[in-house]
């Protein structure tokens, strides 16, 4: 049985300070009873000699100094865990919050995981299909990979996240696939929008939700993420499933973490949040990968708000450095109607060569890939050439170029929300953009695939034209 103090000496909004305490350690979890009986979770932030500084996971109204009493329970943060959370939906701490019943779990499990060690890691290098053009067309996704998308307030990137999680999979093979969902900081408003979502379309049978609302504590939003990446590693690597973890919005789990980090007068870094920022999101990205000698993998999307769209704010130049690339969603696109309006260019996924080619998309994939960043890149050129000079002052050339990325835009990047489309797919729509260039203008495609796609390319855009 715990041994119980009743040295609590103050309490400062969710901090409270605890006396005479012993074998007490850092994260262990307590348990606050007050004297009516109602019990109360808090966690260990710091230990100096015998005084324990605590945080409250509820709210701190209503604890009498003189006749409460704490006892820490030996443990830190576990979440029971089994097959059966597949398709249910949890709070920030891992209680069932959808009307169902207790999870009856297989194990316990420690919410910090344990760090990979980089020589049993594998390389990320198989093709995970999201249905959507701007990311498996030119920014591929890997499994094993962590691939962020950075938005923008205002930006419909929870349209983008449930998109994602309804239609990604594992090419070519029956092996199990889940996701595992974690809001943290989300409105009511759209923590239904992701749950009815995923149950309109069946993709909740196969998704584990963690949902952390914007009135919960900061402090059980710190938790969140590590929650749904216990239940990740849980189904990846003792179930050997492969499963997609998408984590929304690491902005507002930042922001937690300054919370708390403010509240125990730590001394701020950059913008006011902790300097060992870098350190925390590391602990959770670096949860993702292949292990040597197990089927199952973790891939991972973490969803970031820019504070003022700024690319060069702490949160998404730490996880930049973090994380394997970036898909940006872009205001300008947006206003245009293109949906999901992703910005291809300044976008990038550092291992989407691994994963593209023959045998795991098509043979064309490379050098189409590489063509339409050129061509694109020259179209937006021209486009704003035509802004400031007129269209007298364009080329021929310049003008296919100038429809190419018009029709770049409303046909290979907007595509709704609703439609999957599969890489072969994909790919046909981006011969027929091309078609619209000169072959002798396809410089970066090798004369056996011009010769095999283009001029079927252009028949059937001349046709539907």
């Amino acid at each position: 049985m715990p041994k119980e103090y009743r040295t609590i000496q103050e309490v400062a909004g969710p901090l409270m300070l605890v006396r005479g305490v012993e074998g007490v350690t850092y994260n262990e979890l307590g348990e606050i009873e007050l004297f009516s009986g109602e019990k109360r979770r808090c966690k260990v932030l710091e230990i100096d000699g015998g005084n324990a500084l605590v945080q409250l996971f509820e709210s701190s109204t209503g604890i009498n100094l003189s006749n409460s009493k704490v006892r820490f329970l030996g443990r830190s943060m576990e979440l029971g865990v089994s097959e059966d959370m597949l398709s249910r939906v949890f709070d920030g701490l891992g209680r069932p919050i959808d009307g169902g019943p207790e999870i009856l779990p297989e194990k316990r499990l420690d919410i910090n995981g344990l760090p990979m060690n980089p020589a049993a890691r594998n390389y990320p290098q198989e093709f995970i299909q999201t249905g959507i053009s701007a990311i498996d067309g030119l920014n591929t996704l890997v499994r094993g990979q962590k691939l962020p998308i950075f938005s923008a307030s205002g930006l419909p990137h929870a349209n983008l996240a449930a998109q994602i999680a309804r239609q990604a999979k594992v090419r070519g093979t029956d092996e199990p696939f889940a996701v595992v969902f974690a809001a943290m900081g989300i409105t009511f408003e759209e923590s239904n929008f992701f749950i009815q979502s995923f149950q309109e379309t069946g993709a909740i049978d196969r998704t584990v939700m963690f949902v952390n609302l914007a009135n919960d504590p900061a402090v059980e939003r710190i938790a969140t993420p590590r929650m749904a990446l216990t239940a990740a590693e849980y189904l990846a690597f003792e179930k050997n499933m492969h499963v997609l973890v998408i984590l929304t919005d690491i902005t507002n789990y930042a922001d937690a973490l300054r919370e708390v980090s403010a509240a125990r007068k730590e001394v701020p870094g950059r913008r006011g949040y902790p300097g060992y920022m870098y350190t925390d999101l590391a602990s959770l990205y670096e949860r993702a990968g292949r292990q040597k000698g197990k089927s199952g993998s973790i891939t991972m999307i973490p969803i970031l708000t820019m504070p003022e769209d700024d690319k060069t704010h702490p949160i998404p130049d730490l996880t930049g450095y973090i994380t394997e690339g970036q898909i940006i969603l872009s205001r300008e696109l947006y206003r245009k109607g293109v949906t999901p309006p992703i910005d291809v260019l300044p976008s990038l996924s550092r291992l989407k060569d691994k994963g593209i080619g023959e045998g795991k998309t098509r043979a064309d994939h490379a050098n189409t890939m590489n063509q339409l960043f050129a061509a694109y890149a020259r179209g937006k050129e021209a486009k704003e050439l035509m802004t400031v000079l007129g269209e007298a002052a364009l080329t021929d050339m310049d003008k296919l170029y100038a429809q190419f990325a018009e029709e770049f835009e409303r046909k290979y990047v907007s595509q709704g929300y609703n439609t999957n489309r599969d890489i072969e797919e994909t790919l046909e729509i981006g011969w027929k953009l091309l078609s619209i260039l000169p072959r002798s203008e396809l410089k970066r495609i090798k004369d056996a695939f011009l010769d095999e796609y283009y001029d079927k390319a252009k028949e059937q855009r001349e046709r539907e034209a």
